[in-house]
């Protein structure tokens, strides 16, 4: 027998020994099989065999390894009594150590924020479970990762993405994006990113962004889903970060360049020019830009796109919540009956249509279902309604008039559904679309509305913000 099989085996026998169960703590079930009689009984002892386990970590019995955690740079040094078929079980990395140590102890150096929480980590090896905080997760999961314990390291991953919007002192979304970076883990770095993008607004006014790099930075500048007040909102933050971290001259001007100025008003574009240390700084570098913001509002649609690309980020909003580009929408009892609602934006972000206002009708079924999934004809050969029992919900919205305006701009309506989490409201869901949210597919498909605690209701209530988004079509190329 070999000496790794050896000592597996002698931790199994130990640990029969100490799993010896009490009559007291047995659990009963009864498993019913498919014909509905019972194929047997069972006993579970699972919670004892945790405690027991939890015991065996606290008091050492039986322990055949120390672990002996350093930390670089530090005087203090933990030692854990541990032993080493729990530890193979759950680590092949654990595994290879102990195969080739050539005493009792094995020295792990560890920084001083893993130090800080290898005891959870111990812990979990025997117990399964852990509790942890939201400035412990990456610390947790640098080790699940190095000791390859992918349950773990899962976990911690959902945890993470599940807390995002929870409060903290300093914020902690930019960090773990920067930490999924560098952990390559994409569903942490893609989850953070996307809150960053659609809860901007309060990201802007959090301590935390003064503090993200200047990769993220360029990231998000470059996204047309950013959900924010307005491309003003947007700049002040920027100009806000450049003033407190001073960049190197081409961060900063690629960073103003990233700027859509052409949605901003001509005014707010005279005030910046005239008020603006940063692009009084920089001012060259968007020059052109600048220019062609004050053309765009100048003219119309139609004779810019004769000479300019207008399908360029430039000209192309982003998810402004200001009531020029849409309105919010509470549905009290969401899933009762149909509703609707009305509201007005303007034609488009330039101004020569500043006084051209679009309104918008909205409808809301709770219970639509597709024609695909019911049959056209009832029995007596009259058409059936379209709200049925058994649907999904649905958001139509379509323009109350036509006009000749409308001409060279395509409207894409964006739909943000607002949820509540950890105690605050962010924005949940974009859902993107011409004319109806059936275009998606999958719109609300995950909230249960029907459940009074479901984390998409606010006081029984379903809330919503419609953004307008007018996107310019090049329509002719100049042969100038």
């Amino acid at each position: 027998m070999e000496k790794r099989d050896a000592r597996l085996l002698a931790g199994l026998l130990f640990l029969a020994g100490w799993f010896h169960l009490e009559a007291a703590a047995d659990v009963l079930k009864v498993d019913v099989a498919q014909d509905g009689g019972s194929s047997g009984d069972t006993i579970s002892h699972s919670l004892t065999v945790v405690q027991r386990l939890e015991a065996l970590l606290v008091q050492g019995n039986g322990s055949d390894v120390s672990l002996r955690v350093e930390t670089p740079k530090a005087d203090e040094v933990k030692v854990f009594q541990a032993h080493s078929l729990v530890l193979s079980l759950q680590s092949a990395v654990f595994e290879e150590m102990l195969l080739g140590r050539n005493s009792s102890t094995l020295v792990l150096r560890e920084g001083s924020d893993c130090a800080a929480v290898f005891d959870k980590f111990i812990r979990y090896l025997y117990c399964g479970e852990i509790s942890l905080h939201p400035d412990q997760a990456t610390a947790l999961h640098k080790l699940a990762t190095k000791y390859q314990v992918l349950s773990l390291q899962q976990g911690v991953t959902h945890y993470m993405t599940q807390n995002l919007a929870r409060e903290s002192r300093s914020g902690h979304v930019a960090s773990w994006y920067e930490y999924a970076l560098k952990a390559e883990d994409v569903t942490l770095r893609d989850s953070c990113l996307q809150y960053l993008a659609w809860n901007l607004s309060s990201v802007l006014q959090s301590g935390e962004w003064l503090t993200i790099s200047s990769q993220l930075l360029m990231t998000l500048l470059q996204r047309s889903d950013l959900i924010l007040q307005s491309e003003m909102e947007l700049f002040a933050g920027l100009e806000a970060w450049i003033l407190q971290n001073e960049p190197d001259g081409l961060m900063a001007e690629n960073a103003l360049r990233a700027v859509r100025y052409a949605m901003m008003p001509p005014r707010e574009l005279f005030r910046l020019q005239t008020q603006s240390t940063v692009l009084a700084r920089y001012q060259e570098s968007v020059r052109d830009l600048l220019y062609m913001s004050y053309q765009f509002h100048s003219a119309s649609p139609l004779q810019m796109a004769k000479y300019f690309d207008v399908n360029c980020s430039l000209f192309v909003p982003r998810n402004y919540l200001s009531p020029v580009w849409g309105a919010p929408w509470v549905i009290n009892n969401p899933t009762r009956d149909d509703r609707s609602t009305s509201f007005q934006t303007q034609l488009g972000p330039s101004s020569h249509d500043a006084n051209k206002r679009v309104t918008w009708n909205a409808l809301f079924s709770p219970r639509w279902l597709p024609l695909s999934m019911r049959s056209m004809y009832s029995e007596t050969g009259a058409m059936q309604p379209a709200r049925v029992e058994g649907g999904r919900p649905r958001i139509i919205i379509t323009p109350a008039t036509s006009s000749a305006d409308f001409a060279g701009v395509n409207f894409q309506k964006t739909v943000l559904v607002m949820a509540q989490q950890q105690g605050r409201l962010v924005v949940k869901h974009v859902y993107n679309f011409h004319q109806s949210t059936e275009e998606n597919g999958d719109f609300l498909a995950e909230a249960d509305l029907y459940r009074r605690t479901s984390e998409y209701l606010v006081d029984s209530s379903l809330l919503l913000h419609i953004v307008v988004k007018p996107l310019y079509q090049t329509l002719i190329t100049s042969k100038n």
